[in-house]
């Protein structure tokens, strides 16, 4: 049985430092940081760039087709009974392909000591994620219809196989698979994106995957929509359709509206409202993203 510490803290630190050096050193260099301000989106709670709850086709770090971009990030969600940090880096090649490293660690506070785990029993998640920009570009072809298209995938390992079994979960490792299509329209101020996310993930995976309802894979619909008001803010809001495999609760879809601030280049501080729904033996479960990111 796991209980929350201070590391993720400490470690979101020590890699936003890392992230921060490596900026620095980036911009003395030759012609990196290519991109524009938050065309690379944030961090998602798993890892990829995108929203804070979806992966978008754009690939992470402000790196362009001749370099290599790199982000560090930490998040906290901090709903009504349960409280979610995920950290992580991920690196971005050339503008095409992009791995990305997080942890998600779930603290279930009072409701862990309601279901006899005890009080801030906690579910750690590691995540490793590749994408790969397969077709447009959403910044540069702002002459053409075609979006720019991304094939993703995320494994995730959960560290409780023993209450994920209790619960009905029938693994405690999945991938998911996802296609995304986001296009940019710089005229409008305006970026669209699209995921179809192919999953057997229960809660994003901090409850197993795959159920004593459903053990096949699914797929749900990822939506996010971004109105930039300056060069450097932007607000908008994301959807998120989750399976419903575990008989012990249903599970809800996600949803936020958020605010992206970037003060300068390398850094971007993003807030949200997000309602999670149901979870478990709680209804309602609401609160605030927030979430900073440190690369180049």
């Amino acid at each position: 049985m796991s209980t929350r510490n201070p590391t993720p803290r400490r470690l979101a630190l020590a890699l936003a430092l890392l992230a921060a050096t490596g900026a620095a050193q980036a911009q003395d260099g030759a012609g990196t940081s290519g991109k524009l301000l938050l065309t690379g989106g944030v961090s998602q709670v798993e890892g990829s760039a995108g929203g804070g709850l979806t992966p978008w086709a754009v690939i992470g770090g402000y790196g362009t087709r001749d370099q290599i971009g790199a982000n560090a990030f930490y998040t906290n969600v901090g709903v009504d009974d349960y409280t979610l940090d995920s950290y992580g880096v991920l690196v971005g090649f050339y503008d095409r392909v992009e791995l990305s490293v997080s942890r998600q660690e779930f603290d279930t506070e009072a409701v862990g000591g309601l279901l006899g785990l005890g009080n801030g029993f906690t579910f750690t998640q590691d995540t490793i994620g590749v994408k790969v920009k397969v077709a447009g570009d959403a910044v540069l072809e702002q002459d053409s219809w075609l979006p720019q298209i991304a094939i993703g995938a995320q494994y995730k390992k959960n560290d409780q196989p023993g209450v994920l079994a209790f619960v009905g979960a029938q693994d405690d490792s999945g991938v998911d698979y996802y296609v995304s299509a986001t296009k940019l329209y710089l005229a409008q101020s305006l970026l669209l994106n699209g995921t179809v996310r192919f999953t057997k993930a229960n809660q994003f995976g901090i409850l197993g995957f795959g159920g004593d309802r459903n053990d096949s894979y699914e797929a749900q619909f990822e939506g996010s929509a971004a109105y930039l008001l300056s060069r450097n803010l932007a607000i908008g809001a994301e959807y998120r359709t989750k399976p419903n495999n575990l008989g012990i609760a249903d599970e809800d879809d996600a949803w936020d509206v958020f605010v992206a601030w970037a003060p300068i280049k390398n850094v971007s501080l993003t807030v949200a409202y997000v309602d999670l729904g149901n979870i478990v033996i709680r209804d309602d479960q609401r609160g605030v993203y927030a979430s900073l990111q440190v690369g180049f």
